[in-house]
């Protein structure tokens, strides 16, 4: 244990020692690292001040110098500014010397004015003393008071307003009126100058050749048994005559016609005729008549493009190509009334396909004429009733002939197309002595005016073509002849269509030089 004391002691004694004089040591190196310190503070401290005096120097000679820039700057642009006042000042002492003017002016103008208007006011009383004494000598010498003059000059008015109004009506109903025909005849014109109609002549016999006369006698057959089963089965007559290589086929049905002309073709070609050949040949007529019966009512739809037709109807409108009316052909005189009626329509504005739909069935009831008893307007109203057609197309049917007022555009339409189709030159046949009579009477009705030095009926009877003596009628009066003949001719005579008459005067000076 003691061992151990003695060491410890010992150190402790050492430290108790050591220490004051380790103290002593740190104070003395502190002091000497503070002294070192304060001088660098020192230092650092002097280098500062300078640096800091310098700087401000520096920011001193700066800042006189941005001083004298801004004070030059100032000192322009205060120059500028009173440069500006300056001519401002100018501007506005000119405005206010130039208003000075005008104010001066305007007092003179208004000083003129108050004198006008007192002139003014002065002389509109005198004229008001005038005006009153006026009155007063007018009521005098007319014996009416103001009110009553004025009440007689309202009626005057009033009656002669009337009376120009009624004038002013008159022409226009007549500008009008004669504007309306005027296009009415121009797209009539336009619809028959589009359709492109065929002229088609019909006849009650049908001629077959032969080739030799010797064919005659088989056609007849044994004591006429061969003749007799044509003339039984088909409804016509055989007429063999006298006429070299030729039989005529007669009847008033174009369809049994056309029948027996197929089947007697066709057995002459054939050679052998006997009455079982002639019941199959009439058999195969009749299917071929049929077939083309149906061919031509689809094509005619087909081309007036109306559709939508029953498939009975159709066969009825094919019907119609073995029918004429007065030597014109039904079906073609029905499709060109539906060109016609369409094209009008088109014109106007109404329903273009109704009116070619109506237009084509107006005459469907002379495909039964020959079966069925009646008119074929009933007829045809009968058989549109009967195939649900519109209203629009029985009415047109109705009305064609002017039987029934038409009530509606297309019946209208239909019956004028109708009979622009039967009046064109060509269309219709009529009797021969019926047609001469007629150009005769043309002819007389034009001579026998004053006047007139030669005429002649031309264009089928459409037009007349009178020669007047220039010395009896002047080119004022040529006007009023052609009127009054033309009056004359629409009172004695009855046509179809309408007749022009053309008046021509020329005066023709002839001399010989010998």
């Amino acid at each position: 244990m003691q061992d151990y004391i003695i060491p410890v002691v010992t150190l402790v004694v050492g430290l108790v020692i050591a220490f004051p004089i380790g103290v002593q040591y740190r104070k003395k190196v502190a002091e000497a690292e503070l002294g070192t310190a304060e001088e660098e503070a020192n230092r650092i401290v002097s280098n500062a001040l300078r640096d800091a005096e310098a700087k401000r120097k520096e920011a001193v000679v700066e800042a006189k110098d941005e001083i004298f820039k801004l004070k030059t700057e100032s000192e322009r642009e205060l120059k500028e500014r009173r440069a500006e006042v300056s001519r401002l000042e100018r501007r506005v002492q000119a405005k206010e010397e130039s208003l000075d003017k005008k104010v001066e002016n305007l007092e003179k103008k208004e000083e003129a004015l108050s004198e006008k208007l007192m002139e003014a006011d002065q002389k509109l009383e005198e004229a008001e003393r005038i005006k009153r004494h006026q009155f007063e000598m007018l009521e005098k010498i007319s014996g009416f008071t103001q009110e009553q003059a004025k009440t007689y000059l309202l009626n005057e008015l009033e009656s002669s307003l009337t009376h120009e109004k009624a004038l002013r009506i008159s022409a226009m109903e007549q500008r009008y009126k004669e504007e309306a025909d005027q296009k009415a005849r121009g797209i009539i014109a336009l619809a028959v100058q589009r359709c492109a109609a065929e002229q088609v002549v019909e006849i009650t016999v049908s001629v077959v050749p032969l080739p030799n006369d010797d064919m005659k006698g088989r056609i007849i057959g044994r004591e006429g048994r061969n003749i007799r089963t044509i003339e039984n089965l088909t409804g016509v007559d055989l007429i063999i005559d006298d006429t070299p290589e030729a039989i005529t086929l007669s009847s008033h049905d174009p369809v049994r016609r056309e029948v027996a002309r197929i089947a007697l073709e066709r057995l002459i070609q054939d050679g052998r005729i006997h009455p079982a050949r002639i019941e199959e040949m009439v058999e195969k007529a009749r299917r071929e008549v049929d077939n083309k019966i149906k061919q031509s009512g689809e094509s005619a739809v087909l081309e007036t493009g109306i559709g939508n037709v029953s498939p009975e109807l159709v066969k009825l409108l094919g019907r119609m190509r073995y029918r004429s009316s007065y030597g014109q052909n039904v079906l073609q005189h029905s499709m060109e009334v539906a060109f016609i009626a369409g094209m009008i329509a088109a014109e106007i504005g109404a329903d273009e396909t109704m009116a070619r739909r109506a237009g084509l069935f107006h005459d469907i009831g002379k495909s039964m004429t020959h079966e069925v008893e009646g008119s074929h307007v009933d007829i045809g109203i009968d058989i549109a009733r009967r195939y649900k057609e519109p209203y629009e197309v029985i009415h047109a049917i109705e009305s064609h002939h002017g039987d029934v007022e038409p009530k509606t555009v297309i019946a209208c339409i239909v019956q004028a197309a109708d009979a622009i189709s039967a009046a064109r030159p060509g269309a219709r046949r009529e009797n021969l002595e019926h047609y001469i009579k007629r150009l005769e009477k043309l002819e007389e009705i034009a001579n026998a005016y004053e006047g007139v030095e030669k005429c002649f009926a031309i264009q089928a009877g459409r037009e007349v073509r009178i020669v007047i003596k220039p010395e009896a009628i002047s080119d004022d009066d040529m006007i009023i002849a052609a009127r009054e003949i033309a009056q004359r001719i629409e009172s004695e005579m009855d046509y179809p269509g309408q007749i022009k008459v053309h008046l021509v005067r020329e005066t023709r000076a002839i001399e010989f030089a010998r």
